[in-house]
Order: C-alpha cells, then sequence, then structure tokens
C-alpha cells in the first residue's frame, strides 16, 4: 500500500527523533512529508514505533492511503520524484 505520511510534531526533539524514524521507511518528499510503500505488518510496526516518540496531546502524524488509480495520477511540478520501493532480488 501507498501512504502519504505527514506530521507536525511541537518539540524539536521529538520531531528529530520522529524524522530519523520515518527515514527507515520512506523517501522524504517535503520537511516533514514522507512518500512510503508498506504492507499491513510493516505499517503496524512503523505505527507502533512513531506511537512511542510523540505525545498524544501536542503531536499529529496523518496517514493517506493512495490506491494504485489515485497514485498513477500524483503530478510533480519542481524537483523530487515519486517513490519506488527497491525490489530485493535474490539470487
Amino acid at each position: 500500500m501507498f501512504v502519504v505520511v505527514t506530521y507536525d510534531i511541537s518539540d524539536e526533539k521529538r520531531l528529530r527523533r520522529v524524522a530519523k524514524e520515518m527515514e527507515n521507511w520512506g523517501e522524504r518528499v517535503q520537511k516533514s512529508v514522507f512518500e512510503c510503500d508498506f504492507d499491513e505488518k510493516n505499517f503496524s510496526r512503523m505505527r507502533k514505533r512513531l506511537r512511542k516518540l510523540i505525545n498524544m496531546q501536542e503531536d499529529s502524524i496523518r496517514f493517506y492511503f493512495l490506491c494504485k488509480t489515485c497514485r498513477e495520477k500524483i503530478q510533480v511540478d519542481g524537483k523530487g520524484k515519486l517513490y519506488e520501493r527497491e525490489e530485493t532480488v535474490v539470487v
């Protein structure tokens, strides 16, 4: 599943931790926006890890799920490209 993850973190220390965690899961396309390609298991793992890093009363993380058809309609002006998960080939 293709997911756009956005966040608004009020504390700089938590912000850095969330950003660093998200770098493990997807491609940063803006300062607080990542494009990710997940299976259900990894999405749940990522979300669980993020919940441990944020303050639920002060911070916000949003997950936007895009279907294949919607993803194909994304347009980018300026620099950048859509995130493509690299396929692993075992020989």
